[in-house]
């Protein structure tokens, strides 16, 4: 599946690691000091909060947990099929994540939990979107699996096998871009502290309007996104690790 990933699939994974590498880093910085592109440790701090009997922090992380889904359901109601065509139906994505993170600053400006949740749902639909149109090869808000796969091509190329070109640029693309948006987010964070999220707000509103203006000015939109009884194809789960050809046409 790697192999046929079209050329700007690379440069669009990238700059969506930067994102969400800056969407991240603010929340970590933040007052509540928590990661909201990744749900393993929110999970284990759910199970101490529950085990603990902390009603209010549990149904905190809980709620951390559930705006991520809700945002990447939101995705999946908008999206419908994993499929690189629609970009219309990718354009409404972009725009509702945007909106969801420039309505979260004034709300964590406060400290209101609200602005956590609704930054968690934009991330939700940030990592939902990416997985989708790449057929599940890249989640650009999330690290574990992908320095799993590099230790797992590291000792295969130790074992002296062939290296795999475009698994090992996968890993470099997505963690570099990460990194690098952790790096810039915390720079502007000591300057702007939340507005910071006004830059990945206003970078996935540029493309969610150049999605628009790509689709002859919203006709897909018209014809396609608001058709949401329609039945689609599902979502089909590939591995990164194991590459896979497409599914056999029914």
């Amino acid at each position: 599946m790697i192999s046929k990933l079209p050329g700007w699939v690379w440069g669009m994974s990238w700059v969506m690691a930067v994102l969400a590498g800056m969407i991240n880093v603010t929340g970590v910085l933040g007052f509540a000091h928590e990661a909201v592109t990744h749900l393993t440790g929110v999970t284990t701090q759910l199970g101490a909060a529950l085990a603990g009997g902390d009603r209010g922090g549990a149904l905190h992380l809980a709620g951390i947990l559930g705006s991520f889904v809700a945002g990447a359901t939101l995705c999946g109601l908008i999206v419908g099929e994993s499929t690189l065509a629609g970009r219309g139906r990718y354009a409404v994505v972009f725009l509702v994540e945007s909106g969801l993170l420039v309505g979260a600053v004034p709300l964590l400006d406060g400290h209101r939990a609200l602005g956590v949740f609704l930054t968690c749902g934009a991330t939700g639909m940030q990592n939902a979107m990416v997985t989708a149109f790449t057929g599940s090869v890249v989640r650009a808000t999330h690290l574990s699996g992908l320095f799993t796969d590099l230790g797992l091509l590291l000792g295969q190329l130790l074992r002296g096998l062939p290296p795999q070109a475009r698994r090992w640029r996968l890993c470099v693309t997505v963690i570099s871009g990460f990194l690098m948006g952790a790096v810039v987010g915390a720079w502007c964070f000591a300057a702007w502290s939340y507005h910071t999220l006004l830059i990945p707000a206003g970078a996935t509103a540029v493309f969610g309007v150049l999605g628009v203006l790509g689709t002859g000015g919203g006709r897909e939109l018209r014809g396609g996104f608001w058709k949401l009884g329609r039945r689609r194809k599902p979502f089909v789960s590939t591995s990164v690790v194991e590459e896979v050809g497409p599914p056999a046409e029914k």
